[in-house]
């Protein structure tokens, strides 16, 4: 079967940061002092982007994220791939620690109402919605940019495919098979992280 050129380097891609991970586990397993900038530089975006959004204040945001690091790496050796992507892990630290700090935090004096009302909500639906949507635009960032763009457009700010196509300065016809390419690569990267 005849691959395009571009396709065909996405994929090499793919494969160069399916091996960038496997040198950060393995650095993480040997307790490298490198292992945790190696984290940091590839995945400090998401799981900062996460904990700010997550948490009321960037100070705590900021706070929680060196807790998160240190614990990535103090727990390196004790990951294991088969139970989840290296990914899908932090994020599961990161949302364990978010969650401590909002419980930490002394509320000031609310009213009884008040009280009564936020007693009825809880935290970890929006948080869960958080590490989803942070996770979704890691995975983003693993398609090509324009693709990726195509994809924020439509389902983050909610544009149809004829705005998009404005937006952008494409024809219609264009987004709408750069869009089908975008959704298949984002579903294989998807199922490639629910198999790990």
């Amino acid at each position: 079967m005849f691959l395009p050129r571009r396709a065909f380097g996405r994929r090499r891609n793919r494969r160069a940061g399916d091996a960038e991970e496997a040198r950060i586990v393995a650095a993480l397993a040997g307790r490298d002092p490198e292992a945790i900038t190696a984290v940091s530089e590839r995945f400090g975006r998401f799981l900062g982007g996460f904990l700010a959004e997550a948490l009321p204040d960037r100070g705590s945001a900021e706070e929680v994220l060196q807790q998160v690091l240190v614990e990535i790496w103090r727990r390196g050796p004790d990951y294991d791939p088969s139970r989840a992507s290296l990914l899908t892990w932090m994020m599961t630290i990161a949302r364990s620690r978010a969650i401590d700090e909002r419980r930490r935090r002394r509320p000031e004096p609310i009213s009884p109402e008040a009280l009564a009302g936020a007693l009825e909500e809880t935290a970890e639906p929006e948080t869960d919605e958080l590490i989803e949507r942070w996770r979704v635009a890691e995975l983003l960032s693993r398609i090509p940019r324009e693709e990726a763009m195509m994809l924020r457009l439509r389902f983050y700010d909610g544009l149809a495919q004829p705005e998009i196509a404005a937006r952008m300065g494409m024809k219609l016809g264009t987004v709408k098979s750069r869009m089908v390419g975008a959704l298949a690569r984002l579903r294989d990267l998807i199922e490639e992280e629910e198999r790990r």
